[in-house]
């Protein structure tokens, strides 16, 4: 049987008060695990709208829909409204997968401030902006967070290295088609990479000729097989107006005879030993702009 792991980037406040719930929900009802990786800090959403001079972003942002998934509100914060405190504001929400039997994990501490700063920033930056999570997640959860999912999929070599320090023995930061040990300077970390495998809806929705409505077939396509995989959704999205999307995709893998687990599930059914060992790459990834974490080939 083949596996899903289910990881579920949480990046604002309105999906971590409504998406989350949402989501649990149809997890529940589809007996399905994942693993819930949480904005830790300060909301600032709005600052993103100063990608639009990034190539492929206004071609990105014009194929779904900023306003209706967001909320007006959600893109004013740090524009000109303060940016709220996710880990304050929704805890509750936050302790409510764990209590549902989901893994939980860190994504980052401020989402927009990491994605569009981190590969150019040095190891104090990096490591203050990871130990803040790590102490705000310890201070929700009253334990260590066990994994690590970059936001934006952005990532440097001390975020590597931050992560090896924690004692992780796996982490999801960047692009690819299967776990590897990624390297540094020649150097092999101490734990796993597990990449997402599959594009993400809003990477497909608009090209192709595919819509909200058929855009679930065009993964389902691609999951057929025995070949594991990571599916990366967003509580802001499949969370909330690609729900049914996202409830289409769990009854086609159900009929396609997938486990739908979490990376921890899906962690402890690999075999360590012989996996590749593979030099940190950035690259391009079709459907997002910008380059980000990707596995190398060859």
């Amino acid at each position: 049987m083949a596996r899903i792991a289910l990881k579920v980037d949480v990046d604002t406040l309105r999906g971590t008060r409504e998406g989350v719930p949402k989501l649990l929900s149809m997890l529940a009802a589809a007996q399905a695990q994942a693993t819930f990786l949480f904005s830790l800090g300060p909301d600032h959403t709005g600052w993103a709208l100063r990608r639009v001079f990034r190539p492929g972003f206004l071609k990105k942002v014009s194929r779904t829909s900023v306003v209706s998934n967001y909320g007006l509100r959600t893109l004013m914060y740090g524009v000109l409204l303060p940016g709220p405190d996710i880990g304050r504001k929704g805890a509750a929400e936050m302790r409510a997968a764990r209590a549902a039997g989901h893994e939980c994990g860190i994504h980052t501490w401020d989402h927009v401030y990491w994605q569009d700063n981190v590969r150019e920033r040095d190891a104090a930056w990096t490591r203050r902006q990871m130990q803040q999570a790590f102490a705000r997640y310890t201070e929700i959860f009253g334990e260590a967070p066990a994994t690590h999912g970059a936001a934006g999929w952005q990532m440097n070599e001390d975020a590597f290295r931050q992560i090896d320090d924690w004692g992780m023995a796996y982490a999801s930061d960047g692009r690819g088609t299967a776990p590897y040990v990624p390297t540094i300077d020649g150097v092999p970390c101490r734990h796993v990479q597990m990449p997402t495998t599959l594009p993400t809806l809003d990477e497909l929705i608009g090209t192709d000729d595919l819509t909200e409505d058929n855009v679930h077939t065009a993964l389902l396509k691609l999951t057929e097989g025995t070949r594991d995989h990571v599916f990366t959704l967003h509580t802001e999205l499949e969370g909330g107006k690609l729900a049914p999307v996202f409830e289409r995709l769990l009854a086609g893998w159900r009929a396609q005879g997938h486990e739908l687990v979490s990376m921890a599930t899906w962690y402890r059914g690999l075999n360590r030993q012989g996996l590749p060992e593979l030099p940190v790459t950035w690259g391009e990834i079709p459907g997002r702009s910008g380059e980000l974490i990707v596995q190398p080939q060859g």
